[in-house]
Order: structure tokens, then sequence, then C-alpha cells
């Protein structure tokens, strides 16, 4: 394989322009004309990855198969790409000061004053070149917005390796704003020729610019920026807002956004096939039908938080040909006296992951309302922890049937630490990540074994199935006996854990300890979340 070639993505003047999605978009033209790419994000935020987060201040915390928590953006990577990125695809400013530390605590830097030049960037330069090994193509995101303090080691680690490699093995592209000020009815350039001057001051000349805008741009605007930013006119490319991301390679390959960059990089003439991407996208913003999710969950402030779970629905929604509308339902307002009027026309009950006890009675409230109405019901992490419990309270009459989470004395833990576990089974080994603090995380993928003749046995199909999880309680072995006695089946396990549970008699009755949605993608949507809009659709409140 040829020497790799990168293309660095930075942004300019202010935050959430899309990033994200647009190194997703050129990434996934890239493979399907014949590529072997990939991506990395590289975060100047000084948190070793995001696990620590909340998600009102970060949004959903991305895990890998491997284990790793990332941030949201791997998740868009993966489902544009359809491809399990690992923890060397995502790299922070904390990580990279933590190895350096580590290299001079050990004496491999000989007794050297450590800099930012030439170590921390040295480090950086490292893990990028470690990310695109093996690919013809790497695309490396900067995080954050030139001129960002945080985001100077980062910008002269890519000045560095464009030096190094030449011009035709790295490109840099930046995307920045091109602003609509409705009162004067104009598009502005000025913000854009500001961030690409703060960029060349660094040393970084960009070979293409992406302009993030409320309208497309005319032919004279976008001359306009080529000649004062000092590219050729066809690098100047638009990215309007759309209807779905999902439209954005599309928007791009419309505007022959390959010829450009492969020009630069000196590649074959890229031709890339779309024809089925292209096909799910028309479904995706217009469907020929419509169903209505009822999504209970607790952090409504910030949908992020849920992200990849939202773009499940979506993938799921476009194989279907149908729109997945959510009802979003704030658990801590729902009880008893509303539950009925709340979701009395819903087509299905979903109640996600979370941490925390806050919420949990309006969500299992929705759970107990989805049961007894033979309403199609997903449980995902929490949400079928909160299921079993419910069962446990409602149908074998244990009243003080908790989870350890919530009340660490209960007599009755259906739901406990992994801790307990592992020290009670100290010959198997259950691969965890032990925080700092004390807490222990099952993190990232492992293998489900999915017993015959169950539901999810026709779901997915298969005698075995993998999955990611992020949690740090499990529900409890001793109660699965008494549990299928009564038709709450364990219809999958890993190592003895209880991964899946499904009620008999029930149209769609579903629980997950895994996270489906971290593994759902346009083209190949999580068969969990999947088959359970399908339901809905059948159930057709």
């Amino acid at each position: 394989m040829s020497e790799t070639k990168y293309i660095f993505i930075t942004g300019g003047v202010l935050s959430s322009l899309g990033k994200g999605i647009a190194s997703a978009s050129i990434a996934t033209l890239l493979k399907n004309s014949g590529l072997k790419v990939s991506i990395l994000k590289a975060d100047p935020y000084i948190n070793v990855d995001p696990g620590t987060m909340s998600p009102l201040e970060h949004g959903e915390v991305f895990v890998t198969d491997d284990g790793a928590e990332t941030d949201l953006d791997l998740g868009h990577y993966e489902r544009f790409l359809d491809e399990n990125l690992s923890q060397k695809n995502n790299f922070t400013t904390g990580r990279v000061y933590s190895t350096v530390i580590e290299k001079e605590r050990r004496g491999d830097y000989l007794g050297k004053t450590i800099q930012v030049i030439p170590h921390i960037v040295g480090e950086i330069v490292r893990r990028i070149k470690k990310a695109g090994e093996g690919q013809e193509i790497l695309i490396v995101e900067i995080g954050g917005t030139v001129g960002d303090i945080e985001g100077l080691p980062f910008l002269e680690a890519i000045r560095a390796m464009r030096v190094e490699l030449g011009k035709k093995n790295a490109m840099n592209i930046h995307l920045t704003l091109v602003p609509y000020i409705k009162v004067a009815g104009e598009l502005k350039t000025k913000p854009t020729q500001h961030s690409v001057g703060e960029l060349r001051r660094i040393g970084i000349t960009p070979d293409m610019i992406i302009c993030r805008s409320e309208i497309p741009l005319n032919r004279d605007l976008k001359n306009k920026i080529a000649i004062s930013c000092g590219v050729d006119k066809n690098c100047v490319i638009e990215s309007p807002d759309s209807a779905s991301i999902y439209q954005i390679p599309l928007t791009f390959l419309n505007q022959n956004i390959l010829e450009p960059i492969a020009e630069n990089l000196a590649l074959k003439k890229l031709n890339p096939n779309m024809s089925k991407w292209d096909s799910l996208v028309k479904r995706v913003i217009a469907p020929n039908s419509e169903v209505t999710i009822a999504f209970v969950g607790k952090y409504l402030d910030l949908k992020e938080s849920y992200k990849s779970l939202t773009e499940g629905l979506i993938h799921a929604g476009a194989t279907l040909d149908t729109k997945v509308k959510i009802n979003w339902v704030d658990s801590e307002k729902l009880n008893s006296e509303n539950v009925d009027k709340i979701l009395k026309d819903v087509s299905g009950v979903l109640v996600p992951g979370g941490f925390g006890e806050r919420g949990i009675d309006g969500k299992m409230t929705a759970i107990n309302y989805a049961r007894i109405n033979k309403i199609p019901f997903l449980g995902i992490c929490l949400g079928m922890q909160l299921a079993i419990i419910e069962f446990a309270r409602n149908i074998l009459n244990i009243k003080d049937a908790n989870s350890m989470e919530f009340d660490p004395n209960t007599k009755e833990p259906l739901i406990y630490l992994i801790d307990s576990f592992i020290d009670a089974n100290g010959k198997k080994q259950i691969r965890t990540y032990k925080s700092p603090l004390g807490g222990t995380m099952r993190l990232g993928g492992y293998d489900c074994n999915i017993k015959p003749n169950t539901l999810l046995s026709k779901i997915y199909d298969t005698k075995k199935t993998r999955e990611r999880h992020r949690h740090r309680y499990e529900a409890n072995p001793k109660y699965r006996e008494i549990l299928e006695k009564n038709g709450l089946i364990v219809s999958g396990e890993s190592d003895g854990l209880i991964e899946a549970i499904e009620l008999k008699n029930h149209p769609f009755f579903v629980g997950v300890q895994f996270h489906p949605e971290f593994t759902s993608r346009l083209i190949s949507p999580n068969p969990v979340i999947l088959n359970f809009i399908e339901a809905s659709i059948k159930n057709g409140r």
C-alpha cells in the first residue's frame, strides 16, 4: 500500500458548525470511490476523554467496540462509513499530556526539558500517524475553533506534517461560517476572511473552504471568497442547512468536491457509487408513512445526549420508508394520573439508558403502561433494568424490588453492581474499567448468546451477536428463575450476565442491557431498533 495521505479539517468563526458531518461526508464519498479511508478526531480539551462529562455539558458519550469513551463525532464517523472505529481514532489534550508526562517520569527523554515543541506536538503527530497506518487516506478533524489557545499545539502539528509530507500527501480544508444578516438581506464573507487570516498567521494556508450558511451561496459570493482567501474557485464548497445530515455527502458531490481533492492529493479520478445512499436519503426526507414513538427520557433539555439513538430511529425509518416521529416525554413529569393522556396515541414506547435515580418513577410508569396495553416497548440499558423491576413489583409482588443504584441497601436487589458479580465468580474475567473514583464500568463490545426460539433469535437470525455496553449495574441472575417462570424470558446472555429480556404473550416487549444504537448505521440499521419500529408500525395506534 502506498503512503497514507492526510486531509486536515479545521473550523473557524464559531463552534458547532458541523466539522464532524463535513469530515464524515468527505470520507463517505472517498470510501464509495474505492479508497480505504478512516477518520480521526483530535479534541483540544484537557479531559482525558468525555467519559466523566455530564450529558448536559458535552452531549452523548459514544463508545467504540474496544471500550473507548469518545466524542460524539465518532458516532457520526461510524454511521457514515459503516465501519467500527477504535481508541486510536479519538484523542484529547489530556491524553497527550498524560502520555508525555508518563514518558518523562520513566526517563524516556533522557533528562531533557519537556516543552510543547517538540514533545507535545511530537506526540500529537505520532498519534495522527498511528491512526493513519494501513489507510490510503486519513481525515483528521481538529476540534474547536481557530484562535482557541488550547488548539494551538494541534494546529502546529498539522502545519509541521504538511511540510514533512509534501503538498501531494496532505491538504487543508477549513470550514467556516458565512452568516446571513436578515435586516440587511445579505450573506457576509468577512468572518470567513478573518478566520482564514488567523489560520494563515499560524502558518496554515487552506486548500479548500467549506462555507456553512443558512441559505445557498451564489457564484459571485463564492468567487469573492476564493479571491479574498486565496483558493481556487472550484475549492469553495457550500454546506447549507439541510433537511437531513445524510444529504451532505450528496450536496458535496453535486459541487464536484472530489475533483479538487483528487487534484490536490494526486489521486486518480474519483467516481463514487452513491445510489444506495441516495435512495435511503430520499426515504429520510420524504417517507411514505409515519409512526409516533414515545421517547421517555430525562435529558430532554439537550437531545444531543441521545444522539446515536435518535439517529438509529432515523436509520430504521429509512429502511422501512417511514418517518419516525418522536414524542419527547419528560419522565420526571410522567405519572399514573397523566400517563394515559400522554401515551394513548403513540405506537411504541422507548425507554433509553441513563444514570441516577432522577425520573425513574416516570419511566416505570411508561413501562407498566406499555406492558398492560400491549404497546411495543424497547428498553435500553437502564430501560431494561427498570422493566425487570416493574415486573418484579407488579407481577411477582416483590414490593421491595429495586436497584442498588437507587438504594444500596435494598433487600431485593434485582439490579446490582458489577463488582458483586465479579467477586462471586472470580474465575470469569469480565472486561471493565475502574475509574480513579472507584466506579466500575462495563465498556465496549461483548458477545451475546441468544436463546433459540425467542423473539430475539428472530430479530438477529443468529445464535450470537455482538453489541456495545456502557454501564455499571447488572440484572441479578439470582432472580432469573422466578422471572422466567412468570413469563419474563431471558433471551440473551454473556458469561452468565443477563443481556436481554422479553415478555411472553406481548406483540413486542424487549429489554436489552447493551446499547444497540452504537452499532446502527444508515445503510445497516441495528436489528433490535429496526424490529421495534416495525412492530410499532404494525401496532398503528
